[in-house]
């Protein structure tokens, strides 16, 4: 890979568009039939179009004020890849540090998917939390409320907008701005901390299982873990290169860079680097299940390390899974499955037995930029500014049973409860908002709102959970009651 292309690509080139296939160039520069608006043309084909307004693209393209530096990094390499995760406001002074939230549950009761110190290898197991394990997840996604999502919105989409001035600490107008001095919507969550210090996006937030500690990469190249106690930095890894993603299971932690994984146990205190056997480029997303590490690349592939259980930090290259004709932006792991979402707007389904390809799902119009896997259900996001539900049909083929639009493209998914045990659906989009939907009616619990379009958001123990916006702030939200996560 050109090693100039490397070094600019940027964590978020997941949400690039693609170049239009020439087939949807058919009516660029063409006019419109006269006959047609007459209402009189009886030509099948006629030479002119048959519409007031250019025939739309199959792939979504953002408007140019939604634009940013992905996009703009997007035109200057398209022929690599065809690719496309603040007013300073301190550790809360409402009288709660992070670690009042923590410690009495981090043991790994967030996580039951680990990589053991103990039998050296990824846990053998998936997390029985995923696709159709939770035992006290009693709504069922597909019940009467989907199919006709009602329309009550606990929060008002007129008033739900915040002040850009505000949020720069420059908004003159106090009590008679017509935006919110706020940043978010809904009673039954609240902001514990914003955490400063990154200088550009936040591309992973990971809370591993029996620390007290935080940790959050950036594109600045730079991880930074912070104290849960006092909200403080204390200390900052300064590594090679932009890092494109970040994940923890059990004491271990998984930073991906381009073209290598660096991977740190906690509690052996060891550290090494797993390189990929040809360049890739950057490494956006990874994901852990059946003794395996899994890492999603720019250049489409899918590579695969196998745990040992002789050696703690020993990882073995076992393949690469290939299919995906653009990056590889999003992974999770489900049942005897990993699902693996790309640019290219597909979702395809492996076999963690046999590492084939079994399905490929085709439901999405643009890049699909997030997975989430909940009871027998996937749900999906993309720049097509849908969120999409899918479960098995008769012929046992994961079907779309359901299609949430919005007006801007979706970015990264994230799953929790309410203080009620109600699944809550966190979507971020990028026009810098997070929406908190309740499950499974997709009605509107809440907002987040952001200087920058958040990028990555994750759940941890006890009603915690963490957004990374594209300013480099990271955000610590707490549920009014202990929540638990969804996987």
């Amino acid at each position: 890979m050109d090693a100039k292309m490397a070094t600019k690509s940027t964590i978020h080139d997941r949400l690039g568009r693609q170049p239009v296939p020439a087939k949807h160039n058919y009516y660029i520069n063409r006019s419109v039939c006269k006959y047609w608006l007459a209402g009189k043309c009886s030509r099948n084909p006629c030479k002119f179009m048959h519409t007031e307004v250019r025939a739309p693209n199959k792939v979504y393209r953002r408007p140019d004020y939604q634009s940013n530096a992905v996009l703009e990094e997007v035109k200057k390499h398209k022929k690599s890849f065809s690719c496309g995760p603040n007013n300073s406001l301190a550790l809360s002074h409402q009288t709660r540090s992070i670690s009042d939230h923590v410690n009495k549950n981090l043991p790994g009761k967030h996580n039951s998917l680990a990589l053991s110190h103990q039998t050296g290898s990824v846990s053998d197991h998936v997390n029985k939390d995923l696709l159709g394990k939770q035992n006290n997840m009693k709504t069922n996604i597909v019940s009467t409320t989907v199919s006709g999502a009602s329309e009550d919105i606990s929060v008002k989409e007129t008033t739900e907008k915040a002040c850009v001035q505000w949020m720069s600490g420059t908004c003159a107008k106090g009590d008679g701005c017509q935006f919110l001095h706020t940043w978010f919507c809904g009673d039954w969550f609240s902001m514990l901390a914003k955490l400063q210090g990154h200088t550009q996006a936040v591309s992973g937030v990971a809370l591993p299982a029996n620390s007290d500690k935080l940790y959050s990469g950036s594109s600045d190249g730079t991880v930074r873990v912070w104290d849960c106690h006092t909200g403080q930095c204390t200390r900052v890894i300064t590594l090679a290169d932009k890092i494109g993603s970040v994940i923890s299971e059990g004491p271990w932690i998984f930073v991906g860079l381009p073209n290598v994984i660096k991977a740190w146990n906690l509690e052996t205190m060891t550290d090494f680097s797993l390189d990929t056997p040809k360049p890739c480029g950057q490494i956006y997303d990874m994901a852990v299940g059946q003794n395996m590490l899994f890492a999603g690349t720019q250049d489409g592939s899918i590579f695969v390390w196998e745990g040992s259980a002789e050696n703690s930090k020993s990882f073995q290259l076992a393949t690469s899974l290939k299919g995906h004709a653009s990056a590889v932006v999003c992974l999770i792991v489900g049942e005897n499955r990993l699902y693996s979402g790309s640019i290219d707007g597909t979702i395809r389904a492996w076999d963690l037995t046999t590492l084939q390809c079994v399905h490929t799902l085709n439901g999405h119009t643009d890049a699909v930029t997030s997975l989430i896997c909940w009871e027998e259900y996937l749900i999906s996001c993309s720049l097509d500014r849908t969120v999409k539900v899918w479960a098995l049909g008769v012929d046992g083929n994961l079907q779309v049973v359901y299609t949430h639009s919005e007006k801007h493209g979706a970015v990264t998914l994230c799953g929790l409860y309410d203080s009620e045990a109600k699944p809550i659906l966190l979507c971020s989009y990028n026009d810098n908002t997070v929406h908190l939907y309740e499950l499974p009616s997709f009605n509107l619990r809440g907002k987040i709102f952001s200087k920058q379009e958040v990028r990555t958001i994750a759940a941890g123990p006890s009603g915690l959970f963490f957004t990374g916006d594209g300013t480099g702030a990271v955000s610590v939200w707490n549920l009014t009651e202990q929540g638990k996560k969804i996987s």
